[in-house]
């Protein structure tokens, strides 16, 4: 820090906001630079200007089980994961709770140790280089925790500045420039206590980009936000690689995944069991076409009836408040619908639809043929949690 306390009011007039951060990482209507641009790495060497590196990671945890004779238990949350993200590419981590996503961000930003395998961000070492990892990444993780609510968003700002080491002269025109990057400008004042879950995730974000990293970190930042809150969010998140950020977010949500991400990896049982583009993981069920059966008090029966037809590739169910989804895969698609109507018997028939597979059906159909969730709906569930 520059001086024994941290500053939480402004010396003099407030400078001008500098602008949104343009694509190469200059503020607009401002020569200061505030990211860097997406090509820059100094100190560390990568390989094919790569950001993140993940070779053959594995964590193992050590837990206990029984109260009389107690056992020590090894369970491994991560199994040999590898995979790589280019400079200032937004890559997409997803599966469900459990499956080592979590895990495997901690141990790229130093806060756990591999048990074998190795990483590198930036061209630093995760293990022998955890300082010049941490000057060069963001981290910022979904819930309330991290910042202080009875002062306002600038001066939670302000405090985290000095904390992260900005220089004096460099804080007010880095904080106006994010406040802009994140969409709160001119809420700054306000308490955070003030604030809706979607802002303050947006401020989180803020106060990950101070010390102005390369590489953000955001481990489901968009989990309980109301539909408003997501969108903006998204839109933040647009800006952030727009400016030149390398990303990597792990996420519930297949839409924003889908709309986000320029490669995805789902991981299952601590393993990588598919990368790609939206697109790549589409094409897996590209050939099928999803009915969608609204039901009412479908019986279990009923649906193994389904499950043995000939044509039908997968059924999973989705409990609404009333009622039960049926989506049903086929390559016949639409051929075999009065098939199934009468498979279901004297089962209570509402709407029935046929669509295209989505990420969403992509991924379920990932989990459950990795050894994940089975056919009930419950990757389904883990995909819209």
């Amino acid at each position: 820090m520059s001086s024994g306390r941290c500053r939480f009011h402004r010396a003099g007039p407030r400078p001008r906001p500098v602008g949104r951060l343009g694509r190469r990482g200059r503020a607009v209507g401002d020569s200061a630079t505030l990211c860097h641009p997406v090509s820059t790495a100094t100190g560390g060497s990568t390989a094919d200007n790569l950001a993140i590196e993940a070779s053959d990671l594995v964590r193992t945890y050590r837990t206990h089980t029984g109260v009389i004779r107690r056992r020590s238990l090894e369970v491994e949350a991560v199994r040999g994961i590898s995979f790589n993200v280019r400079n200032g590419e937004l890559f997409g981590l997803l599966g469900p709770n459990g499956a080592g996503k979590t895990t495997t961000i901690k141990m790229l930003v130093t806060l756990l140790l591999p048990t074998s395998g190795s990483a590198r961000v930036m061209g630093y070492d995760v293990v022998r280089d955890t300082t010049e990892v941490r000057k060069r990444i963001g981290y910022v993780f979904g819930g309330e925790r991290g910042l202080y609510d009875r002062i306002s968003g600038f001066d939670n700002l302000r405090f985290f500045a000095e904390l992260y080491g900005v220089e004096p002269a460099a804080q007010l025109p880095r904080i106006d420039a994010l406040l802009d990057l994140v969409g709160l400008a001119g809420r700054e004042k306000e308490k955070v206590e003030g604030y809706s879950r979607g802002m303050r995730q947006r401020l989180h974000i803020a106060r990950g980009l101070l010390h102005d990293p390369p590489v953000l970190f955001l481990d489901e930042p968009s989990i309980g936000l109301d539909p408003v809150g997501a969108r903006e969010l998204r839109r933040t998140i647009a800006n952030l690689v727009e400016a030149g950020k390398t990303i990597l977010l792990t996420t519930h949500y297949m839409f924003e995944a889908d709309q986000l991400c320029e490669r995805i990896a789902v991981i299952n049982g601590g393993k990588i069991v598919a990368t790609g583009t939206g697109s790549d993981l589409k094409a897996v069920v590209a050939n099928r076409t999803i009915v969608e059966i609204e039901t009412y008090g479908v019986t279990d029966e009923a649906v193994d009836r389904l499950r043995a037809d000939p044509d039908v590739i997968a059924v999973n169910t989705e409990d609404q408040d009333q009622s039960q989804i049926l989506l049903v895969q086929s390559e016949r698609g639409t051929e075999i619908t009065q098939r199934l109507i009468q498979q279901l018997g004297d089962t209570r028939i509402g709407k029935i639809s046929a669509r295209e597979p989505t990420l969403e059906d992509a991924y379920v159909h990932l989990i459950a043929s990795t050894g994940g969730e089975d056919g009930n709906g419950a990757a389904r569930a883990a995909a819209v949690a």
